[in-house]
């Protein structure tokens, strides 16, 4: 019998040499490192739930800036950012009230409410609407640097511009200001609204009509050349696919009605235009004779196809480049 050959339990066929068994053993695959340990499904899910939540925190702590309370003493005036920021502005692009020709009536009612406003007393949001150039956007912040001009810096009104794309973010403009000590106007140039845009909902439920409402310590102007703010295509069609065309056009021309006071600007009439030209002249020290002075204007606003404070200012521009005076306050 042959040495080195193991015993193989009766009945359990031949005997193998211990030698050969090892050898056979060392082939086989070890069990231990071929079957590594799994996770379990749902450990792994939950750890992959763990950290989207993380990821979707820090995206929402960076897209939605946190509301804090802000200091109004670097400006009187400031520009809204929708990232949550407000750009102070040192010096605003604006003429002297006196200035401003043709607007007299319009002036002093805005005067009056902006001044009731300044004293902490009721005052209505103002719609500032009409022809194109005619001192709608000059007489708002014509008023706010007049009603300043004899205030104590603690109690001098604001002034915020918000661009009409940025509307959606009111609200959170609305926070900033609402525990504020100052008193803000809340300025809106050329508002209007095409198509399908609906942000006008949100402008809406801040002027009346939501929950919180406007805040006391703000007022809004807002200009526009249309009275409703929304372009007559889009009321028409409104009213030709609504079930209710009636219904359909109350909502979307409701949005003026919720600004208590309505100011309209008219197209001037020449005799205005000139006494613009020569009030700016007069104001600027741009020296022409009468007669000379009247001709040109009329010659300039007659290239432009309209009569406007726009219109006059851009040829006084024009007059003073060519004169060599710098239009600079005397």
């Amino acid at each position: 019998m042959p040495k080195n050959l193991s015993k193989s339990p009766a009945g359990k066929g031949p005997r193998i040499p211990a030698t050969k068994r090892a050898q056979v053993a060392a082939k086989r695959p070890n069990a231990v490192s071929k079957a590594a340990p799994k996770a379990s499904p749902d450990l792994t899910q939950e750890r992959i739930v763990r950290a989207l939540e993380t990821i979707a925190a820090h995206l929402v702590a960076q897209g939605k800036p946190t509301v804090e309370r802000e200091s109004f003493d670097r400006a009187d005036a400031y520009v809204w950012h929708p990232d949550g920021r407000l750009a102070a502005v040192p010096r605003v692009s604006r003429v002297e009230l006196f200035l401003l020709k043709g607007v007299d009536r319009m002036r002093d009612i805005l005067m009056e409410n902006t001044e009731r406003f300044a004293n902490g007393l009721p005052a209505n949001n103002a719609l500032l609407w009409g022809a194109r150039g005619m001192g709608k956007s000059s007489l708002v912040k014509a008023a706010h640097a007049s009603i300043n001009a004899d205030r104590k810096a603690s109690d001098k009104l604001k002034l915020i511009e918000i661009h009409r794309e940025d509307i959606e973010t009111l609200p959170m403009l609305m926070g900033k200001l609402r525990d504020a000590d100052f008193n803000f106007i809340v300025f809106i140039d050329d508002l209007s609204f095409d198509g399908n845009d609906a942000s006008y909902k949100s402008l809406k439920a801040l002027l009346e009509g939501g929950i919180e409402g406007r805040p006391e310590n703000v007022i809004l102007y807002a200009t526009s050349n249309r009275r409703h703010l929304l372009a007559r295509d889009m009321i028409e069609n409104e009213r030709s696919t609504a079930i209710n065309p009636g219904e359909a056009v109350e909502e979307k021309v409701s949005l003026s009605d919720r600004f208590g006071l309505w100011l309209g600007f008219h197209r001037c009439s020449q005799d205005e235009y000139l006494a613009m030209v020569s009030g700016y002249c007069s104001h600027f020290g741009v020296k022409v004779d009468d007669e000379a002075l009247e001709r040109e204007a009329l010659e300039w606003s007659t290239t432009r196809g309209s009569r406007s404070g726009r219109v006059a200012w851009q040829f006084v521009q024009e007059l003073a480049g060519r004169l060599g005076v710098k239009l600079t306050t005397k």
